[in-house]
């Protein structure tokens, strides 16, 4: 199974050194179960991998987002990508330090705005002059004085036309996305910079999309916009810090394609940038999360309905969505596997009454009885965060698990949470 931090020792599979048996005891199922020192093992390796740059390491929060995993790689140095308030409240309240928050999403309010620059992020990552516009006018209305106080920054998200060559959801880069603005805009929008102050425009970012395994498509990105920083620099507006997103891609079954290191990128993004005067700022995600955790299921129920086998389990699409949302294939194993079952082909389905609730769809597993558990793989990015209650189902708890220990960092949902804030 493509995972990390989780292993199988005498056919029973284990976080860390923690029987993933002992985990379903106490906090029962489903449940997602994460790697604290996988977690920090990826954010690690991409420190080293742009160690040779001034950079910063940006965990994308929409990710996941759990109080715990944020506090975590705070500790351990990372700033944060937000993409709404919300995050943002996350962030501080996990010990993150706003200073080194980017604000990047097309769709910021007013409202939203403005508790980041109270909470005095480190920069805004622009999506269009409408926008840029409204920061500019809510930073006025704080009446900085240069002289003592830290003004606020951004950087225009600049959409670089490339195809990042990935699911039709989370690809970014193109003119025909709502996200970024296109390069001649850009231009033209930074030669007059001094207009939105007191908001300082001396950066420029750029994500092309989500799960992207060809560092190719990074790259050209990269050389379009150092064609920009050059332009804008000979007309004497100078670019300090080049935000180059996230997007790297996971492997989620055993048989995909593997994606580039870590290293290697970074290797190829020092190449690029040699010798340049620019802080590098990366918002990886997904890389860093993805394969660190697993989602814990409980068999319910094997259901033949003519030659079509159904393995009914007690998590659904509103545990973890990506299967049904993105076709999105996860692997799935036994947490104990017993030598001598035969394999069996079937749906590994939910409770949730559609169709479209299903974890995996015509599956090779070893047979397995009602009362097992199984463990979904590669589900600690966009798994919890995507989670619902839908069919009133509530949310399942998190756990994190380091060395021979762990804790819940979520509890699970009670019937008396799904109504709270309703009145009858």
């Amino acid at each position: 199974m493509p995972l990390q931090g989780f292993a199988r020792r005498d056919g029973r599979l284990f976080a860390e050194d923690v029987p993933l048996e002992t985990v379903a005891h106490e906090v029962g199922t489903p449940a997602y179960v994460y790697s604290a020192k996988a977690i920090r093992d990826n954010f690690h390796a991409y420190d080293r991998a742009l160690g040779g740059l001034d950079h910063e390491i940006h965990y994308a929060v929409k990710a996941n987002s759990a109080l715990g995993v944020l506090s975590l790689l705070a500790g351990e140095g990372a700033g944060f990508d937000i993409v709404s308030g919300g995050e943002l409240y996350r962030v501080i309240q996990a010990g993150g330090d706003p200073l080194r928050v980017l604000f990047s999403g097309a769709g910021k309010t007013e409202a939203e705005i403005r508790f980041a620059l109270e909470a005095k992020i480190g920069c805004f990552n622009v999506e269009s002059a409408a926008e840029l516009d409204l920061i500019a006018d809510c930073a006025r209305d704080l009446d900085y004085d240069p002289d003592v106080d830290r003004l606020p920054h951004a950087a225009l998200r600049v959409n670089p036309d490339v195809n990042a060559q990935t699911h039709p959801y989370i690809t970014t880069g193109l003119r025909t996305h709502k996200f970024g603005i296109e390069m001649e805009t850009a231009e033209a929008i930074y030669r007059r910079a001094s207009d939105f102050a007191p908001l300082v425009l001396d950066g420029v970012s750029c994500h092309i999309g989500s799960q992207i395994f060809d560092v190719t498509a990074f790259l050209d990105a990269l050389d379009r916009i150092l064609e920009l920083i050059d332009r804008l620099a000979e007309a004497g507006q100078e670019i300090k810090r080049l935000d180059l997103g996230g997007g790297l891609g996971i492997a989620y079954r055993e048989d995909d394609d593997k994606p580039p290191s870590i290293a290697e990128y970074g290797k190829r993004i020092q190449d690029k940038v040699a010798g340049r005067d620019l802080e590098i700022q990366l918002e990886p995600g997904r890389s860093i999360v993805g394969a660190a955790g697993i989602l814990l299921t409980q068999a319910l129920y094997l259901k033949h309905n003519g030659e079509k086998s159904f393995l009914i389990v007690d998590a659904a699409m509103n545990d973890l969505i990506r299967p049904a949302l993105y076709q999105a294939e996860h692997e799935i194993a036994p947490v104990v596997l017993e030598p001598g079952r035969d394999p069996q082909t079937v749906d590994v389905v939910g409770p949730i009454c559609e169709s479209g609730d299903f974890l995996a769809q015509g599956r090779e597993l070893p047979e397995v009885h009602p009362g097992e558990l199984l463990a979904v793989a590669t589900a600690g990015a966009y798994g919890f965060v995507q989670a619902s209650n839908y069919n009133s189902r509530p949310r399942a708890p998190e756990v994190l698990v380091d060395g021979g220990d762990f804790r819940v960092i979520r509890e699970r949902e009670t019937y008396e949470d799904l109504v709270r804030g309703e009145t009858a």
